[in-house]
């Protein structure tokens, strides 16, 4: 029996790795495409096909597929202040090279253009669903809007893209610059007698899920014989203080003494007190709920980094 593909850019980043485990694990033949020479060994047991390019660039051929989830790009928020016009070439450059390329195939495949949840207006009643305010709030929250439009621009061309808005999300395999991973370094790196750490506004409120989810639902969408939205949401509908993660964390790794202090040169601008998302389109039609609790996902992260 000759197994579907789908392809994943930006393969060996976070939400990558998780997503490679669970397509294979779903029966699915799975394509990296990455700016890396290779395929990360982490993840080289369920990959059959890698491609090495770079997406601002070109695309490579990765033939006739099912699906396309493009999950490579500039993710980060904070550091789109200090880069605003990198952020927005790179990002959109990607989505054009891919969907040109798909649009000279025969065969087109369901694109998933991954956007984000940062794109929302906080200004407005919670929670947030598919059809609240936009508000451009950083350079990379720019940077995913103009990719949805890009996304609309090649549906009216022929092309099956779907955009999805991903909140927070957090897990084990996280790298720096996430709050999760910022915490425990911060609370790995303690000398001596020091017992307290610097932190940017952590009293802002969050809807966090599970990485683990996060590709649940990516996997459905992209399996799907038919959708009834180009749009979905993936959120936990549930806000979370960046003082509750910490004080998670803290506990986790018996650290429970320490506290913490804001620092205000590390305060964002323009930073959103409170988000809360709802992601009832993705429940009901494809039976999506977050499975992993808040709890369960620390006690993951800090036992991968053991």
């Amino acid at each position: 029996m000759i197994k579907e593909k789908v392809v994943i850019s930006g393969i060996n980043g976070f939400v990558g790795h998780h997503l490679a485990r669970e397509l294979c694990n779903s029966g699915i033949s799975v394509i990296g495409v990455g700016q890396d020479a290779k395929v990360s060994n982490d993840i080289n047991n369920y990959v059959d096909e890698y491609y090495q390019a770079e997406l601002t660039e070109t695309w490579p051929n990765t033939g006739n597929v099912k699906a396309v989830v493009h999950l490579a790009g500039l993710a980060a928020v904070g550091p789109s202040f200090d880069s605003p016009q990198l952020y927005i070439n790179a990002n959109s450059s990607m989505v054009t090279n891919l969907c040109e390329y798909y649009l000279k195939q025969d065969s087109k495949p369901r694109i998933i253009i991954v956007s984000s949840g940062a794109i929302y207006s906080p200004n407005q009643p919670m929670p947030i669903n598919e059809g609240s305010k936009i508000g451009l709030s950083s350079p990379y929250a720019v940077s995913k809007v103009l990719n949805e439009n890009q996304a609309t621009y090649y549906r009216d061309r022929g092309l099956d893209c779907v955009v999805v808005r991903p909140f927070n999300h957090i897990g084990p395999g996280q790298n720096k610059g996430f709050i999760l991973p910022d915490f425990y370094d911060k609370l790995s790196s303690l000398e001596g007698n020091q017992r307290l750490i610097k932190t940017g506004n952590i009293e802002t409120r969050r809807d966090y899920t599970d990485v683990r989810d996060i590709v649940r639902a990516y996997t459905k969408l992209a399996l799907a014989p038919s959708l009834k939205s180009n749009l979905y949401n993936v959120c936990s509908g549930v806000s979370l203080s960046g003082v509750e993660i910490f004080n998670k964390l803290k506990a986790e790794m018996a650290l429970n003494d320490i506290s913490y202090e804001i620092d205000q040169s590390l305060i964002r601008p323009n930073d959103i007190m409170r988000i809360e998302g709802e992601a009832s389109l993705l429940s009901s039609e494809l039976d999506w709920h977050p499975e992993i609790s808040i709890d369960q996902t620390i006690k993951d992260f800090v036992a991968s980094k053991k």
